[in-house]
Order: structure tokens, then C-alpha cells, then sequence
């Protein structure tokens, strides 16, 4: 009956392994060991983001607001929309939340700058090298469907509290459909372009510059689009580990109880996604009507 209970109803205890442990002291030990150089790193990361904040802040809120109704309108060749932005922009500062809106812009802008520049030439890289693709792509399956809270605990521990670990945190959570769309997009490029540029004399470094990625421009563009969503998604979450902003407001406003104050910035955050989003797809759309245009 104990065999019965211990091996067949229950899981063995003896099989079991607690890696957890384990890993986190590695974490520790290295955190420790290179304290002078995380704290280098964070220096740095912090500057930058200082630097984006300083830039949003310093520009009038009237021109931020007529710069998105303007080009909204230019881009989409309806006036409305402009006019609809602007006035959720317009709402934002209504609320009293304009500063904390810069202070969430300043890590989605620099999270998204770190995917892009990271994320771009590893999708490329793994575009032109099948078998480095084949290693990568679990690693990115399982970097996609990890839950967002993970990526904060490794974060903290190299970093502490603050921004430097919730900007992590956000690239490492939306680097991934970056990779992806660029490998996806200059791997299926047309053949036949391919097969021309080669008949031609061009290199393969002078197709993948000339060809591959304009062709591949608008799946990048889509790239780009998907990662602001994801990184807009995790700094709401960075707010656990003190990233400041709209998201620092709804968790103040969660641990008081307070529906009112919660209720509000959340709402900026769905327009400030929406206005980001709504952007970056007709920046597509404008890229597939332009390779359309081209190839005819």
C-alpha cells in the first residue's frame, strides 16, 4: 500500500529535482562577482533613458499633440483621425497623468530601440544561416510563450529595483517577434529575385543589402509593430519592480483599493496603445502599397 501510495498515486519524491535553488545562487554569485560591471551597465541604461525623458519633456505638449494629429492625418489621408488623436492626447494631460505618460514613453521608445538594434541583425543572421535558425527557434518559442513575470526576477537580481531592470526585462520579453519577422520575411522573399540578383553578379551580401531587405521591409515594419504591443504590455507588468509611469499609478491605485485612480490611467494606456499600434500598421500598409508600386 505505501508503494501504491508513494510511487503510482503520488509522484515520486526521489525523482524529483529542485533546480531553482540552484540557479538563483549562480544568479547571486555572478551579480556579486561583476557588481562594478552591472553597475556600469545600469549607469548607462539609465542615461538613456534620461536622455529620452529629457527630450519628451522638454518638447511643449502642444506641438507633441499636433505633431501625432498631423501625422496621423498625413498618413492615413483622413482628418478625423488626426483629430482624434490629438484629443486622446489631449485627455491624457486632462487627467493629470501627461508626465507619467512621458515617463512610460521613455522605456517603450528605448525598450523598442534595443529590440530593433538587437533584434534586427540576429533575425538577419539567422535568415542567411539555416542551421543556426534551426537552434534558435525553440530558444524563441520558449522566450514567446514564457509568462511576462519571469523575465523580472533574473532582472532584479543583476539589478535591483528600478528602471534599468524593467527596461531588461521589456526587451528581453519583445525581442522576439523582431527576430522572428525579420528572419520570416528575408527568408521567403521571392526565389525568382533571388536567382536575378545571382545572375547578375550581385554577391550575397549585396542581395541581402539590395533585395532581400527592402523586399522583406514591410514583414520587418510588422516586426516592429508587434514589438512595441509586447513592450507596452510588459511595462505595465515592469511596474512590480518600480518602472515609473501610468503603470506605477493603476499599482498604487491597486494596493489602495482605489477604483477611480486605477480606472483612469488605464485608460491612457489603451489610448497611448492605440495610438502607437495604429501608427506602426499604416507605416506597413504604406510599405507594402510603396514594394507594390516597385515591383511594377
Amino acid at each position: 500500500m505505501d508503494f501504491v501510495q508513494q510511487y503510482i498515486l503520488n509522484f515520486p519524491q526521489s525523482w524529483q529535482f529542485k533546480a531553482g535553488k540552484v540557479i538563483d545562487a549562480m544568479v547571486m554569485e555572478f551579480a556579486r562577482d561583476h557588481r562594478s560591471g552591472l553597475e556600469l551597465i545600469k549607469s548607462g541604461i539609465i542615461f538613456m533613458i534620461n536622455c529620452v525623458r529629457w527630450f519628451l519633456s522638454s518638447v511643449p505638449w502642444v506641438v507633441i499633440v499636433l505633431f501625432v494629429a498631423l501625422l496621423s492625418w498625413y498618413l492615413m489621408k483622413k482628418w478625423y483621425v488626426g483629430a482624434l488623436y490629438g484629443a486622446m492626447l489631449v485627455f491624457i494631460g486632462s487627467c493629470g497623468l501627461w508626465n507619467e505618460m512621458i515617463e512610460t514613453l521613455s522605456i517603450v521608445v528605448m525598450g523598442v530601440a534595443v529590440c530593433v538594434a538587437l533584434g534586427f541583425p540576429l533575425g538577419v543572421f539567422l535568415a542567411v544561416n539555416p542551421r543556426a535558425n534551426r537552434i534558435v527557434r525553440p530558444i524563441l518559442d520558449t522566450m514567446q510563450t514564457m509568462p511576462s513575470w519571469v523575465y523580472l526576477v533574473p532582472a532584479v537580481l543583476l539589478f535591483q529595483v528600478g528602471m534599468t531592470p524593467a527596461l531588461i526585462a521589456t526587451a528581453t520579453y519583445a525581442i522576439v517577434p523582431m527576430v522572428r519577422m525579420t528572419s520570416h520575411g528575408l527568408i521567403y522573399v521571392d526565389k525568382e529575385m533571388l536567382e536575378a540578383s545571382y545572375a547578375f553578379g550581385s554577391t550575397k551580401l549585396q542581395t541581402l543589402m539590395k533585395v532581400q531587405i527592402p523586399q522583406a521591409k514591410p514583414t520587418i515594419m510588422a516586426g516592429v509593430n508587434q514589438t512595441i504591443m509586447m513592450a507596452m504590455s510588459m511595462v505595465v507588468t515592469c511596474a512590480l519592480i518600480g518602472a515609473k509611469g501610468l503603470c506605477m499609478e493603476i499599482l498604487i491605485a491597486t494596493n489602495r483599493v482605489e477604483v477611480g485612480r486605477a480606472l483612469f490611467p488605464g485608460i491612457c494606456i489603451v489610448m497611448l496603445a492605440i495610438i502607437l499600434d495604429r501608427l506602426t500598421q499604416v507605416a506597413v500598409k504604406r510599405q507594402d502599397v510603396l514594394g507594390e508600386e516597385a515591383d511594377g
